[in-house]
């Protein structure tokens, strides 16, 4: 007959943090799970002790609660999925009762909604030497579970699942796990320079590069008093919701007035967008190189709008001579775009109404295919080099806080 545990204690919690991809890192896993330790911390922003055991991140000690150190936890890039859990000794009595309590607490308030009605216990076994396998241990655990509840046991979409984990020293029983968002820890493939605007595309390309370890500094292109200081403001905040998931994060506001002034008067009409692009490209560049980026990264989908089309693309492109240019969402259509703003949190800001800097002065019928000598021969007419760098070295910079 197995006992009920006695009421659990803050001492008795632990987050379980899973990793996926860092396990096929090998000799620089160390640094990996390293990196994504920090992170943890960072995201979660109180004090709490982490342990990596296993083939886990163990979160111990939380000052604010298991149930918000696991949300948070959750939105951690490196992070394949998260679980508050009973941390217990590794002994098969303790065990069971542990799960026996969680399930009766499930039945008592619902696992969310109704009551539970059919359950499953998933048990992983790490330490070879305890006395029962996962198969002994889902059947112990589980017809414990089955007369203290009444619940039977369904192995597909049960309606609550039981984990149960037995390592070398301990052992944990958890009734919860929140998918994280997978990827690379911030910070493992380098440093970046986002172009961001306040539209749609921009954050959710910058969050995809987060999600394969790159760090962001954004920089903005504004053309006050064209489009004013709301949007420079709303790039700011869309700049907040992507700094949680690196501790911060740096905005450069470029001034892009005169730089497109100076294009408007001195080149042909269809020519504008690709021409202000380029200069674009030239000063993201120049900052880049400056605070030590290592690549520029943009929401450029392939011929979405009429700047995108390949050979403008390859235009666009051959103005930045020192530093690759990522485009995440390549190959996205809109609504592809749409579905990952809407879930990072993104998308209610970027649909509220902004003036863009390059919806400036453009006309009707935009050039398609414009040739990289035919850029050259149009930015003969104005001072390429000087308007880069006035526009460079005015640039203002914003330290931007995490949006919590």
């Amino acid at each position: 007959m197995t006992t009920a545990v006695a009421p659990r204690t803050a001492s008795d919690a632990v987050v379980m943090v899973r990793f996926g991809e860092i396990f096929l890192k090998r000799g620089n896993r160390r640094h990996f799970e390293e990196l994504l330790a920090k992170n943890l911390r960072a995201a979660i922003g109180a004090p709490c002790r982490i342990v990596r055991e296993h083939g886990r991140v163990l979160l111990f000690d939380l000052p604010l609660g298991a149930a918000e150190v696991a949300r948070r936890a959750a939105r951690v890039f490196g992070v394949a999925s998260v679980s508050p859990a009973v941390v217990l000794p590794p002994d098969v009595e303790a065990l069971t009762a542990a799960a026996v309590a969680l399930a009766m607490e499930a039945a008592a308030a619902g696992a969310p909604g109704p009551a539970p009605r059919t359950f499953r216990i998933s048990a992983r076994r790490s330490d070879k030497s305890f006395a029962l396998d996962s198969y002994g241990l889902n059947r112990v655990v589980g017809r414990a579970v089955e007369l203290a509840t009444g619940m039977r046991v369904q192995l597909e979409a049960p309606d609550l699942d039981l984990g149960v984990e037995v390592a070398h020293e301990r052992a944990f029983v958890y009734r919860e796990t929140r998918a994280g968002p997978g990827g690379l820890p911030v910070g493992a493939s380098g440093h970046v320079g986002l172009l961001i605007s306040g539209g749609i595309d921009s954050p959710v390309a910058g969050w995809l590069a987060q999600k394969r370890g790159c760090r962001l500094s954004g920089i903005y292109f504004h053309s006050f008093p064209h489009v004013g200081d709301r949007t420079k403001e709303k790039v700011r905040e869309l700049c907040a919701i992507l700094a949680r998931q690196q501790a911060g994060m740096r905005l450069h506001v470029v001034p892009f007035t005169t730089a497109q002034e100076t294009v408007r008067d001195a080149a042909r009409p269809p020519l504008y967008v690709v021409l202000y692009r380029r200069l674009m490209m030239r000063i993201a560049e120049r900052i880049a190189l400056r605070i030590g980026a290592q690549a520029l990264v943009t929401g450029e989908s392939l011929a979405q709008v009429a700047s995108q089309t390949l050979p403008n693309l390859a235009t666009i492109d051959a103005a930045a001579t020192r530093l690759p240019i990522l485009r995440p969402l390549v190959t996205y259509d809109k609504n592809e775009t749409i579905v990952v703003a809407q879930r990072i949190g993104t998308y209610a800001l970027s649909v509220q109404p902004y003036d863009d800097c390059c919806s400036l002065f453009v006309p009707p019928h935009p050039e398609l295919k414009c040739t990289p000598e035919a850029a050259e021969r149009a930015e003969r007419r104005y001072d390429v080099d000087a308007l880069v760098a006035a526009a460079a070295d005015r640039a203002e910079v914003i330290d931007v806080a995490p949006e919590g």
